[in-house]
């Protein structure tokens, strides 16, 4: 027998085996993800849950303010998280990982600390608090606190892939550019986001996304006052205190609210490739 060949059917076996274990790891991680979630629509079907759902405009009031305040969350956080990203993929200075730790310690921290910390923070006798309520500037249990609390947590989000996306950018390009004439602001807007835009793109879903499922640190910072700082997160777990079967309702429309901007996320993303 040809030694090769006896090496081959050796190998093949345990190849096979290898594979399997493989794919029956990868589908044991996917159902753990996904049976919840099936089982939550299934549920919601089978008790016809929309019977005991709460009032309209309590839903109505509770999508507006999660759009309006996430929305507000994502146009703050591309405004100050997109040069906070760029300076931190670009330079090199004394405190930088600090900088950083900083940065993504909200995506590790506990939901129920970062609202103690906000609230801290900016209530009445916080630090910066206490100042703007002599002014007259009450923040917490506002839609205010609504939005710092979810740019609070989902900011990083953004800020990581933004800084991953501006340090695969190769500085032979931008060189390249000031040699052309091309040069701070200009070079930005034209040769650096156009580059970066996917990733840009892919760290805003992320934090839109994280922002619409903000519940620990809004609940403690800004409460869970029906039509002021009543996000869909907060409305489910109202829901859930006298419902289960409105709860489960409640919740599906979240998450057919965050599948269908993930879709059209998605959908524009391919549009932008097939224009370039």
């Amino acid at each position: 027998m040809n030694p090769k060949t006896k090496q081959h059917s050796v190998n093949r076996p345990s190849l096979s085996i290898s594979k399997t274990l493989l794919f029956a790891v990868s589908a044991l991680g996917f159902l753990m993800m996904a049976i919840p979630i099936i089982v939550l629509i299934i549920n919601g079907v089978a008790s016809r849950a929309w019977e005991d759902l709460p009032n309209s405009s309590t839903i109505f009031n509770a999508i507006l303010l999660s759009f309006a305040s996430t929305l507000t969350v994502i146009c703050v956080t591309a405004i100050l998280g997109t040069p906070l990203a760029y300076v931190l993929s670009r330079y090199r200075f004394r405190g930088r990982r600090f900088v950083s730790l900083f940065i993504e310690l909200p995506i590790v921290m506990p939901p129920a600390v970062a609202g103690l910390a906000l609230l801290l923070t900016f209530g009445r006798r916080g630090v910066i608090g206490a100042p703007l309520s002599q002014l007259g500037i009450i923040i917490p249990f506002s839609i205010v606190a609504v939005i710092i609390a979810q740019f609070f947590i989902s900011a990083p989000f953004y800020i990581r892939s933004a800084q991953v996306g501006f340090s695969g950018i190769p500085t032979e390009v931008e060189d390249a550019a000031r040699v052309d004439g091309a040069s701070g602001w200009r070079m930005f807007w034209y040769i650096t986001l156009p580059m970066a835009w996917r990733a840009l793109v892919s760290g805003m879903i992320l934090s839109w996304a994280r922002a619409l499922g903000e519940f620990g640190a809004t609940i403690l910072f800004a409460g869970n006052l029906e039509g002021r700082t009543q996000t869909m997160p907060l409305l489910v777990y109202s829901v859930f205190e006298r419902d289960i079967s409105a709860a489960i309702w409640t919740g599906l429309i979240l998450i057919m609210l965050a599948m269908i901007a993930l879709f059209l996320s998605q959908w524009f993303a391919q549009a932008q490739d097939k224009l370039t």
